[in-house]
């Protein structure tokens, strides 16, 4: 299956890439970008792929591919991945799909009614402490969760103005809740399901887009999830902390997946996914030490072959279009909570 890649930054070019080349199925024939220097690149990284400057340059040779890939900046999703629907190709679309829920809302009818497949990235679904506290729920080892606790806290004292995401209004993708909020909602969704209410704190510290946000959320299943995002964390949390009847999983740092593509090794590479013992979790029951829990092998190279399976042979998408879409409408009642100190309830897609 021929994939035309738009945008080659640091999703298209360290993320899906080396997802696509690790896919036995997809062949990875078209890179575009505007840039002189990435383009430049692309040809190094992917050699014998046309490089276009210009996505229109794409669209007149859309009959020359089968599935469309869309890694560039949040606020071009929309324009893009729509004239790839009218064009005919099934697409998969970075995360956040769009800005706000209404335009992804949109998106999905458009793909819909053109019978296309369309998929969003959220390719943390297979992060190695997910997994793991996936397989800890599905066999009861926490009992009956009552808290989820989930952080994406980073170091970053001085904002970055050449980075969009640090300087652009939300209505354009900027910010951190966008950029990994969309990852803790759909992470709590993902495991908990639909939210009924949430409270929410969205800061701008430095200045510029939303650095500092907080998300307390209470789904339909009764668990509660906080939800912690931020640019400013001199001493970050556990990325995970869930609190059962029976015990408690405590998990202490990012999934290795991303710095080890950063780092130029594959999906294909020996030991890619695997966590060191180090970063493995534990389970408490009280105590101090707890007890190790080895962590499951994380797999993002997962969500291709997920891909492909979708789009030529109509299984049941990796990731679905509508559930991006109900991620997004909790942040747009986070935005709202935040602006009138308030609990709301998201709007329901």
């Amino acid at each position: 299956m021929r994939v035309a890649l738009v945008g080659y930054g640091l999703a298209g070019r360290w993320f899906h890439r080396p997802l696509i080349a690790a896919t036995a199925g997809l062949e990875l024939t078209t890179v575009v970008t505007g840039d002189p220097e990435r383009q430049a690149q692309a040809r190094l990284d992917v050699p014998g792929a046309r490089v276009l400057d210009a996505p229109d340059r794409l669209w007149a040779l859309a009959d020359e591919h089968e599935l469309a890939v869309i890694a560039t900046p949040t606020a071009s999703h929309v324009a893009l991945a729509s004239r790839a629907i009218a064009e005919g190709l099934p697409v998969v679309v970075e995360k956040p799909l769009a800005p706000g829920a209404s335009e992804a809302q949109a998106l999905v009818e458009a793909a819909t009614a053109a019978g296309l497949a369309l998929i969003p990235f959220h390719n943390r679904r297979w992060d190695s402490d997910h997994l793991t506290l996936r397989s800890l729920l599905a066999r009861g080892a926490l009992g009956d969760v009552m808290r989820y606790e989930s952080r994406f806290e980073r170091w970053r004292p001085d904002a970055r103005p050449e980075s969009w995401r640090e300087t652009l209004p939300p209505q354009e993708g900027g910010g951190v809740l966008s950029d990994l909020g969309i990852h803790l909602v759909d992470q709590a969704r993902d495991l908990f399901g639909p939210v009924r209410a949430l409270y929410a704190e969205v800061e701008a510290r430095r200045g510029g887009a939303d650095d500092d946000v907080f998300l307390a959320l209470e789904h339909r299943s009764g668990v509660r999830s906080h939800l912690w995002a931020g640019a400013l964390s001199a001493a970050p949390g556990p990325r995970l902390r869930v609190l059962g009847s029976r015990a408690a999983y405590v998990h202490p740092g990012l999934d290795g997946q991303e710095a080890a593509l950063r780092a130029g090794a594959g999906p294909a590479d020996p030991g890619f996914g695997e966590e060191p013992p180090a970063r493995w979790g534990r389970l408490h029951h009280g105590d101090e030490a707890g007890e190790v829990v080895p962590g499951e092998r994380g797999r993002w190279s997962d969500f291709y072959p997920g891909v492909l399976a979708a789009v030529r042979d109509g299984h049941a998408p990796p990731v679905r279009a509508q559930e991006a879409v109900a991620a997004l409408a909790v942040l747009d009642a986070a935005r709202r909570s935040a602006a009138e100190v308030t609990v709301v309830t998201p709007d329901d897609p």
